[in-house]
């Protein structure tokens, strides 16, 4: 006989009683703080390479964009501290909210006249000039509380298409079709991204992730095709320039072009931390979206490579806190968390390298963006707090 509804309900808040009043966890996951402050600090050192000549030439400080990102550092690195102390199940209650605030934010930044807009592209809000901030970065993290909790509460319904599929599609796409408006590319991107993964986890049909991943393949090459027979002009230079960025190497393809001889100078040992030439105002966004030339240019292959294997060493210790969460919600926090991590690092770094067009991606830890950093952050501390509830290995 099937349990009653109002028994499935108070069996549900007991046992979200209990994972409040648990016991207060044990320490954090000691690998994954070292390897996120590491990153942290190569991330601001690398930084303050990257802008010192542009940071000079626009304000006459060349420590300008290092001391704003040293500010949201500190401010970034104590919510990661606070939230790492915090029972990661207080995080329920602020779920809608999050949703709620994210979706308005969007619709705000796309009213004409209240979003900034930067490189033709309507992303931001605040002050311009003062503060800045992309309701992307606070959509990211309200996706991942939201699909977290509702997906937790749904282990055996999430292979009904219609319980388990369909709602998170709609949420996705509101989400993708606010953030295309902007336009916002990459954003989209990493938001599906994030969303399909943590449904892949909460246990929808593999045919359908299948299907998806056949449904984007098959958008993306139609898009590449509309964009060459010149009937879809938006992204049509990025994407021309992507297959041969010499075509118009001054003008379209000046930026990969930049890329490419910054990545080329740097040789296999680099030309020495703080000496790159192509930051000198070559190479656009040098310390944004295309920092990560700068890294290989001054730091060589096999610096880039330690930095990939840093990344790769947090993303894989992340998905092992995962694996050993004590609940459901807690490991698919950290799955949502780590695909944003994981997603963005890979995206960032296959632009840079001219594997993908140009999609303006960030790098996580290391590019300009104070509020970036500071949530990612924060989203550090709550896999640090979801790794505190993991039970001790037994002794003997």
């Amino acid at each position: 006989m099937a349990q009653p509804r109002s028994d499935r309900s108070q069996h549900r808040r007991e046992t979200e009683r209990k994972n409040l009043l648990a016991a207060k966890g044990g320490a954090w996951d000691l690998p994954f703080l070292l390897l996120t402050l590491l990153l942290t600090g190569i991330g601001l050192v690398m930084l303050f390479s990257a802008s010192f000549p542009s940071a000079y030439y626009e304000s006459g400080d060349a420590a300008a964009y290092l001391k704003r990102q040293a500010v949201w550092a500190v401010l970034g690195l104590s919510s990661m501290v606070v939230m790492g102390r915090i029972n990661y199940h207080r995080l329920r209650g602020t779920v809608r909210l999050a949703l709620y605030v994210s979706l308005f934010l969007l619709v705000l930044v796309i009213i004409p006249g209240v979003g900034i807009t930067i490189n033709n592209s309507t992303r931001w809000l605040g002050i311009d000039g003062v503060f800045t901030f992309q309701p992307s970065e606070i959509a990211k993290l309200a996706v991942i509380l939201y699909f977290a909790d509702s997906i937790s509460k749904r282990k055996e319904k999430m292979e009904d298409f219609r319980q388990g599929v369909l709602p998170y599609m709609v949420i996705l796409g509101v989400f993708a079709l606010l953030m295309l408006l902007e336009p916002h590319l990459s954003g989209t991107i990493l938001i599906v991204g994030i969303g399909v993964m943590m449904m892949v986890i909460g246990g929808i049909k593999a045919w359908l992730v299948g299907l998806g991943f056949g449904g984007v393949g098959a958008v993306a090459l139609l898009y590449v095709q509309l964009v060459k027979a010149g009937i879809i002009s938006y992204g049509a230079g990025r994407i021309l320039m992507w297959e041969n960025p010499w075509l118009d190497p001054q003008v379209d393809g000046y930026q990969m072009v930049q890329s490419l001889i910054s990545i080329g100078s740097g040789g296999l040992w680099g030309v020495g931390l703080g000496k790159s030439r192509q930051k000198f105002l070559f190479l656009p966004e040098e310390h944004n979206d295309f920092i990560f030339a700068i890294v290989c240019e001054e730091l060589g292959l096999i610096g880039a490579c330690i930095i990939i294997l840093i990344f790769v060493l947090l993303i894989l210790r992340g998905f092992w806190i995962a694996l050993q969460a004590r609940d459901r919600f807690g490991s698919l926090l950290v799955v949502g968390v780590m695909t944003q991590i994981a997603l963005q690092t890979f995206l960032n770094m296959a632009v840079v390298t001219g594997l993908l067009p140009a999609t303006g991606i960030s790098l996580p830890f290391f590019s300009y963006g104070g509020t970036a950093l500071a949530l990612q952050l924060f989203e550090m501390g709550i896999v640090l707090s979801v790794s505190r509830q993991i039970p001790a290995p037994r002794k003997g």
